[in-house]
């Protein structure tokens, strides 16, 4: 019986080499097949120019009205002390309240029985006594209402952050800034407000 010839062509010996150095050694041939377009500038994609983009930062203090204990909208005076969120295109505008018997939150800016209630339900949640008038805490240092004020401006938290988009700020239609001033006497309160975003 006559025996057959087998024999593989240069190609296909060629073709099987790329796959085994291929497969064994991918990271080395990734290198060697890009090194046409790292050193040849015409195989290079042209870059578009991109504008660099300035993120500014702002900070300014200011003084809330005095008030008593209770929940109040401020929207409007937290705009008037500052102009200078008109310039803004985009950012984010951070208050916070420099107390600890305060805070500030966002809720509801029309009905103003939710303020009420608001103050209501903090009163009910962290009472000044007990249901016999005994006292509940061992801070009392500036009155009865001292611990619980404490303890309302760390349920409500000292801050709010804001996005801005051109020039304004985007709450939603129903929202307002809350000042909530959990001391009965009237006290005077500073806010700091800082912005940080990208001029118009």
């Amino acid at each position: 019986m006559p025996q057959q010839s087998h024999t593989i062509s240069v190609g296909t010996t060629l073709l099987f080499t790329i796959f085994l150095f291929v497969a064994f050694f991918p990271g080395l041939f990734h290198s060697i097949w890009t090194i046409p377009a790292s050193i040849l500038p015409f195989a290079r994609a042209p870059s578009e120019p991109v504008a660099p983009t300035t993120m500014t930062w702002f900070q300014k203090q200011f003084s809330l009205q005095a008030k008593s204990r209770g929940s109040y909208l401020v929207t409007d005076q937290v705009l008037q002390a500052l102009p200078e969120i008109r310039s803004y295109k985009v950012g984010l505008l951070n208050l916070f309240i420099q107390h600890t018997s305060a805070a500030l939150s966002l809720n509801e800016n029309f009905d103003e029985d939710v303020r009420a209630d608001m103050s209501d339900s903090l009163d009910r949640i962290v009472p000044e006594a007990g249901p016999r008038g005994e006292a509940l805490y061992r801070h009392d240092a500036e009155g009865p209402d001292d611990m619980p004020a404490h303890v309302k401006s760390a349920l409500i938290g000292a801050s709010v952050t804001i996005p801005i988009k051109d020039g304004r700020l985007t709450t939603g239609t129903w929202q307002g800034i809350y000042y909530l001033e959990f001391r009965a006497d009237r006290q005077n309160r500073r806010i700091v407000a800082t912005i940080q975003g990208e001029k118009a």
